[in-house]
């Protein structure tokens, strides 16, 4: 009798566990959509692996700071034509960008909220190490990466009360301005001792920028691969928002790039401007989205800022190979790439551009 009373419940177990196809400590369970509670050992690997990967970005921002020159970026400050173009760029074309897709492709009132978080976030610092390795514009770049993420303590709030009026109150949705400002003084301090060891030591800044680049890269990809171990739930979201998870990063980069010329900045500049506009601080994402939703709400759209980070990074290592394409067979060897790109400007600029652009005069010395 008890053995086939320990059959019955055994069964029991497993057409619930087919059925359900959820471990039985899960806290939201429909079909094979599942969202587990966060054990000890994940709460501790979280813990480790975020302050060793803190470690590491601020020693390759430091890196990133040895490539600065103080007398071009306090130019990016005093004429920031640049830096306003970028600033268009970051506040203007990717919340509207993310309204125009949430529209488009008619998504659920909830998800419509989370890209909008993204499209409003500020520049990332990845944007940085990719840009040097385009051989981009890096006083511009880290200038606007400064600068976005400062601005975003206003414009978040402002860019989410406008386009999200339709969806949602506005005020549901919580702002870390502690984790913007941690962004922003694990960006500033490391990058200015940085720009000091490069101003008073030239010769080894430009050793530990070719060790911090490579370090850079490596932490792109690990950060990437860190952030899906630690997704130990399964989620299935709707397909909309894969498909915008693409198209999202892929139009930032586009759309930057476009203005960017159109404002008369040089190719490098333009280059720079286009990967400051496209990646963005998922992290922050991830964080104002956990904040702000319950449990049954993260289910429907949680991993949106995950898809995004994917695919702006596998974006950005097609826009790097591209270039380092392009500059092998069109750039002669021993050419400065910037004097190159530099000289051809001169001749291609528009009036307006040297009317209004406080960096013209630079580039075409």
């Amino acid at each position: 009798m008890q053995t086939f009373l320990l059959s019955q419940q055994l069964n029991a177990r497993s057409l619930t566990k087919n059925f359900t196809d959820c471990p039985a400590n899960a806290t939201i369970c429909s079909g094979t959509s599942c969202v587990l509670p966060e054990d000890d050992f994940n709460h501790t690997l979280s813990v480790i692996l975020s302050t060793v990967l803190t470690i590491m970005l601020a020693l390759v921002m430091f890196s990133m700071g040895c490539n600065v020159d103080i007398k071009k970026f306090w130019n990016h400050i005093k004429r920031p034509w640049g830096i306003f173009v970028g600033f268009l760029c970051q506040f203007g074309i990717m919340p509207l960008t993310a309204f125009l897709l949430s529209l488009a492709f008619n998504v659920l009132p909830i998800q419509a909220v989370v890209v909008l978080i993204m499209g409003c976030c500020p520049g990332g610092t990845a944007s940085n190490i990719i840009a040097y390795w385009v051989d981009g514009d890096m006083d511009l770049s880290i200038s606007m990466t400064t600068c976005s993420t400062l601005l975003a303590m206003g414009m978040m709030p402002l860019c989410l009360f406008v386009y999200t009026k339709m969806w949602t109150d506005s005020d549901a949705i919580v702002l870390p301005y502690n984790s913007i400002g941690l962004s922003l003084v694990a960006l500033v301090i490391p990058v200015s001792v940085g720009v000091y060891v490069n101003h008073r030591w030239p010769t080894k800044a430009k050793i530990i920028l070719k060790v911090g680049s490579i370090v850079g890269a490596i932490l792109i990809v690990l950060t990437a691969v860190v952030g899906g171990i630690l997704y130990k739930g399964s989620w299935i979201i709707s397909p909309k928002l894969w498909i915008i998870g693409t198209i999202f990063p892929a139009a930032g980069y586009s759309l930057g790039f476009f203005l960017a010329r159109v404002a008369g900045l040089s190719w490098n500049r333009c280059r720079t401007v286009s990967l400051e506009t496209g990646m963005q601080n998922t992290q922050l994402c991830s964080t104002i989205v956990q904040l702000s939703f319950s449990p049954e709400q993260l289910e429907l759209m949680f991993t949106f800022p995950l898809i995004y980070s994917i695919f702006q990074l596998l974006f950005a290592l097609i826009f790097l190979a591209g270039y380092r394409v392009y500059r092998r067979y069109h750039v002669k060897p021993n050419t400065d790439v910037e004097k190159t790109e530099e000289k051809d400007d001169s001749k291609s600029i528009s009036s307006h551009a040297k009317a209004n652009g406080g960096f013209v005069s630079d580039e075409t010395k």
